[in-house]
């Protein structure tokens, strides 16, 4: 058995004296997992870390066996996610979500998700939205998608403002205003059509919509924990953002003055 794919570097463990058991993720065959030889050496070393994007052939003897990689760098980007708190926790929490999924299950769009978030992790604001929509994709291969794009009250498109807890759908401000407090906030940049970049409150509101979700239905009934990467994320991504928020203010008197 042979192939070779491209492929996004999630992690490695140790395995013998000089070997690792790497773990990526490819288009066409989902997470895999291999062993490299030789992967702890100073050749090896700056290729296998999370993030690099990379051409990997896989061999073994059988389908069902762990199997061997030889691995070739064509993106190493690894280097430049370790400059911020944003991109260092970002990887592992994506990489984390990946885990939910069977080994070896294809999702192409979640590879190709994942290449363009990578290259965005410096970026607090877009990184927050992707990393955002890219939780909503992984609900949805889990089968527990929401439905974001009309009221289930009303069936109306606009003034989207909240989710039910109960449904996952979302409600028009108008039906939800009198169970306000028992529903859960849709940020503005979820609307359909709505272009408007997210700002630390609207971001924040996203984590902990998409949070809940994964926690009701994934992180709780399997016995788990979000884990410290996802929160490490959003602490990092808030903080930067907020940042920048109480610095636009500031800059826009300084230019009409």
């Amino acid at each position: 058995m042979q192939w070779t794919d491209e492929a996004i570097f999630l992690g490695a463990r140790r395995h013998g004296e000089t070997s690792v058991i790497a773990e990526v993720i490819t288009r066409a065959r989902g997470r895999h997992l291999g062993m490299v030889r030789g992967g702890r050496s100073r050749t090896m070393q700056p290729v296998l870390q999370p993030g690099n994007r990379v051409e990997v052939t896989w061999r073994a003897r059988l389908d069902e066996h762990l199997g061997e990689f030889r691995v070739e760098p064509v993106k190493l980007r690894a280097a430049r996610l370790m400059e911020s708190a944003t991109a260092v926790y970002g990887v592992q929490a994506l990489a984390a979500l990946l885990r939910l999924l069977p080994e070896r299950d294809p999702h192409p769009h979640l590879f190709d998700a994942l290449d363009v978030i990578l290259d965005h992790l410096d970026e607090p604001a877009t990184a927050g939205e992707l990393f955002i929509r890219f939780e909503l994709a992984v609900l949805n291969d889990l089968g527990y998608g929401l439905d974001l794009d009309q009221c289930a009250a009303t069936g109306q498109r606009d003034d989207l403002a909240f989710v039910s807890p109960k449904t996952g759908r979302a409600v028009c401000r108008e039906a939800g205003l009198p169970w306000a407090d028992r529903m859960l906030a849709l940020p503005n940049f979820l609307n359909p059509g709505v272009s408007k970049a997210a700002d630390s409150d609207s971001l924040a509101a996203a984590f902990r919509l998409t949070g809940f979700f994964l926690n009701r239905h994934v992180y709780e009934p399997r016995g788990l924990e979000a884990g410290a990467a996802r929160e490490g994320f959003c602490q990092a991504a808030l903080k930067t953002l907020a940042a920048a928020d109480a610095v636009a203010p500031l800059a826009a008197t300084r230019n009409i003055s």
